[in-house]
């Protein structure tokens, strides 16, 4: 058996197999010990990354034979220096492959055998997902709009999230993942990535369970904002051609978000009331993606375009004052 120790806890797993698991979480309780107990049937070693849990994760995950990193939460936190964190741990012995993982995800059994073959059979795919779902999409719009979300094209694609099987060589050859950003570091790794001439894929497999557990309208409107922030962020970094990363979401947020309704007001009082009828483009909008989408996600379509564009204005804020984005939480 082979030891590593950590902040001085010696910790024992099996030897180096072929997948290693990394997986960050904060009290995530039930859903952590469902993510934990799922994975370590199926990978050689799990390093788990706790950002300050008070209900017991870190011990549970120890409990598992994981590896278990505690964050120092003085600095500021994200999931980009969570997932490095983990990698770090597996750098004086890396596997072939990493399965990144939230805590409030189940890895699904017909995952890993699909995701290796693909990666295997093609020597420049660096990274694979697949299909993530939601638990329990009933108990709320907000979570049926998340498994909406998750229901991504298969085939080459431009960038995963947050579940996915990666080669170690191709993540380590790009440093990891940004550190400073608060949301969206996984597209973000893909643009650097691709740029490095890897190939990124989505295939037809079942891969995750999660479950977002977001039942109330405040949760979603900062879930959305979260998002906002992470457009103009991505644009700022990536935007320029042929790249284009994110410039037509942050357009999009701020255009309906912001400008529209900021130039009907506006018009409104200085120029002649009957400019409010600019307002009227919303029904119209909501009636059109109606016939694409269903009533629902096209409501929720037109009503996300507001907390992203605060999201959006809020990163130039920070930009302009040369202050960085702190997390922003919705569970």
């Amino acid at each position: 058996m082979k030891q590593i120790r950590l902040s001085a806890t010696s910790i024992t797993f099996r030897p180096n197999n072929i997948v290693a698991a990394v997986v960050i979480g904060r009290n995530e309780g039930e859903r952590l010990k469902a993510c934990l107990s799922a994975l370590s049937a199926q990978v050689g070693r799990i390093v788990y990354v706790d950002s300050g849990s008070t209900d017991g994760s870190p011990d549970f995950a120890r409990g598992l034979g994981a590896i278990v990193l505690s964050l120092d939460m003085s600095l500021p936190f994200t999931a980009a220096r969570a997932r490095n964190a983990g990698l770090a741990a597996l750098a004086g012995d890396p596997p072939e492959f990493v399965q990144f993982l939230d805590g409030d995800c189940v890895l699904q059994p017909e995952w890993l055998p699909a995701a290796l073959a693909a990666l295997r059979d093609d020597p420049e795919l660096g990274v694979v997902a697949g299909r993530r779902r939601e638990m329990y999409p009933d108990r709320s719009i907000y979570n049926r709009l998340c498994d909406a979300e998750w229901d991504t094209p298969v085939g080459d694609a431009r960038a995963v999230g947050g579940d996915m099987l990666i080669r170690h060589a191709a993540i380590a050859g790009i440093g990891g993942f940004r550190e400073t950003l608060i949301a969206g570091e996984e597209p973000e790794m893909c643009v650097r990535l691709r740029r490095a001439g890897w190939r990124v894929r989505r295939l037809p497999v079942e891969m995750t369970l999660h479950d977002a557990d977001m039942l109330h309208f405040g949760q979603w409107w900062r879930r959305s904002r979260r998002a906002g922030y992470a457009f103009a962020e991505g644009a700022a970094l990536h935007g320029a051609p042929p790249e284009r990363h994110w410039r037509a979401e942050t357009r999009r947020a701020l255009a309906w978000g912001l400008v529209l309704p900021a130039a009907a007001w506006l018009g409104a009082i200085i120029l002649h009331p009957l400019l409010l009828l600019l307002l009227l483009v919303y029904p119209a909008q909501f009636l059109r993606l109606t016939l694409r989408m269903g009533t629902m996600p096209a409501l929720f379509s037109v009503l996300g375009k507001f907390p992203e564009a605060t999201g959006a204005i809020s990163f130039y804020v920070n930009q302009l004052g040369g202050r960085r984005g702190t997390l922003i939480e919705y569970k």
